[in-house]
């Protein structure tokens, strides 16, 4: 059995094995290292986790690809082919999800090529990728618990009472937006809000309409950063 495996690429050029496993390795961990930089750098409203996870997944799926074609034209023109169809066919929105779709198609590539332990390796490792992406939720950034908004009717002299509620309830405070209408008295703000405990926001939030000059007061509970 173990040889069958490892002699299982019946393909123009059978494949080394553990010379796959390596590349698949170290394109696994390329992939990973450029995806902690994007992660660490991204700034603006554009991040996508789902994103963040095909850059893990693609330079492995890449590798898979140039393993089953092996210089093999003929194999190149096919896989093009079929991606082709899957696009024609299909408008994929999600980058995930067209990773899903060529590493299948590899796979199928991989079999129909009769490169068995190739498709066997490669499809093995990018199943325990993609869970592991699910499983760790490698990509998610946790920056902010509830988004608050309120109304500041007293002067801007005056903002350090409110700054100091604030600071009671949060470990971090960001204000996101600072509007005031003109021939309006006060200002609209925003802030994205990180709690010292995130099951105390009623507090945060009952302590602020009781607050001299406060109106207008809502809170909105933020999941993971959203994606745009």
């Amino acid at each position: 059995m173990t040889d069958w495996f490892f002699r299982g690429d019946f393909g123009s050029a059978p494949t080394n094995i553990p010379v796959l496993m390596v590349g698949l390795l170290l394109s696994f961990l390329g992939g990973q290292l450029i995806a902690w930089v994007y992660m660490f750098t991204h700034s603006g409203l554009s991040y996508s986790r789902a994103f963040v996870n095909s850059l893990v997944m693609m330079p492995i799926v890449v590798t898979f690809v140039m393993m089953v074609m092996s210089n093999n034209l003929v194999t190149a023109f096919g896989l093009m082919a079929i991606f082709a169809i899957v696009r024609f066919r299909n408008i994929l929105r999600d980058t995930l999800d067209t990773t899903y779709v060529l590493t299948v198609i590899v796979v199928g590539i991989g079999c129909g090529t009769m490169k068995f332990s190739t498709a066997i390796v490669g499809c093995l490792t990018s199943c325990l990728v993609f869970l592991y992406l699910w499983y760790t939720s490698f990509g998610s950034r946790h920056r902010y618990d509830i988004i608050l908004n309120l109304h500041w009717a007293r002067p801007a002299t005056e903002m350090p009472a409110l700054s100091s509620v604030l600071t009671r309830h949060s470990r971090n405070t960001h204000c996101a937006s600072h509007r005031s209408a003109p021939g309006q008295e006060g200002t609209d703000l925003s802030y994205r809000v990180l709690l010292r405990d995130p099951d105390r926001m009623e507090d945060l939030l009952s302590e602020l309409k009781s607050l001299p000059g406060v109106s207008r007061v809502s809170g909105l509970k933020a999941e993971d950063e959203s994606e745009i």
